[in-house]
C-alpha cells in the first residue's frame, strides 16, 4: 500500500520538529550524563515505621541505588504523618480518612557533611473506611503505599533537578 500524501507530510513535519528540537540545545533531565550515576550514590536514611520503610524503598528504586557503589550522598528523611476522618455519619463515626504526609529531606555529601540541598513535599490521599477489620486494614496499607510513592516522586523529580543545574 503506498502513504499518502497527507501520511508523508506528517512524516516529514515530525522529522522536522524533531531536527529543530535537537538544536535548540534541549536536554531530558534523565539523560544528562552523568545524572542517573550521581543519583545511584545517594545513600537514604528513613526513621522507622511502615511508611518510612516504603518511602526508603522507592527512594532507593527512583534513584537506581547501586548497593555496591560507595555512596557520595546520604539523604536523610524524616516524616511527619497524620490521619484525619471525613465524612462522619450520624453516629459519629469517619466514612472516610485522609492520610498526609509531609517529609522533609535533606541532602549531605559524605565526604564534607554540607549539606548540599534540603526540603520539604507534602503528599495526601484519602480511602474509604470499612465495616470489616481485614477491609480497613488493607485501605489505610494502600494509602500508606501511595502516599509514600508520591512522596518519593516529588524528592527524586526534585533532587534530579537540582543535580541537573548543578551538573550546568
Amino acid at each position: 500500500m503506498k502513504p499518502s500524501r497527507t501520511q508523508l507530510a506528517a512524516s516529514a513535519l515530525g522529522c522536522a520538529a524533531a531536527a529543530c528540537v535537537g538544536g535548540c540545545g534541549f536536554t531530558p533531565m534523565y539523560a544528562a550524563p552523568g545524572l542517573a550515576s550521581g543519583m545511584a550514590q545517594i545513600e537514604v536514611v528513613v526513621p522507622t515505621g511502615r511508611v518510612a520503610y516504603l518511602l526508603g524503598e522507592d527512594l532507593d528504586d527512583d534513584f537506581g541505588h547501586d548497593k555496591d557503589a560507595t555512596p557520595i550522598w546520604r539523604l536523610v528523611v524524616t516524616i511527619d504523618q497524620s490521619r484525619i476522618p471525613l465524612g462522619l455519619t450520624v453516629n459519629d463515626v469517619a466514612e472516610n480518612y485522609a492520610l498526609g504526609l509531609k517529609v522533609h529531606y535533606a541532602l549531605t555529601e559524605i565526604a564534607t557533611g554540607k549539606i548540599a540541598v534540603a526540603g520539604d513535599v507534602a503528599s495526601e490521599v484519602s480511602y474509604d473506611s470499612a465495616t470489616q477489620p481485614y477491609a480497613g486494614i488493607a485501605a489505610r496499607q494502600s494509602s500508606q503505599e501511595r502516599a509514600a510513592s508520591d512522596a518519593a516522586r516529588r524528592i527524586q523529580s526534585a533532587l534530579a533537578q537540582w543535580m541537573s543545574r548543578r551538573q550546568d
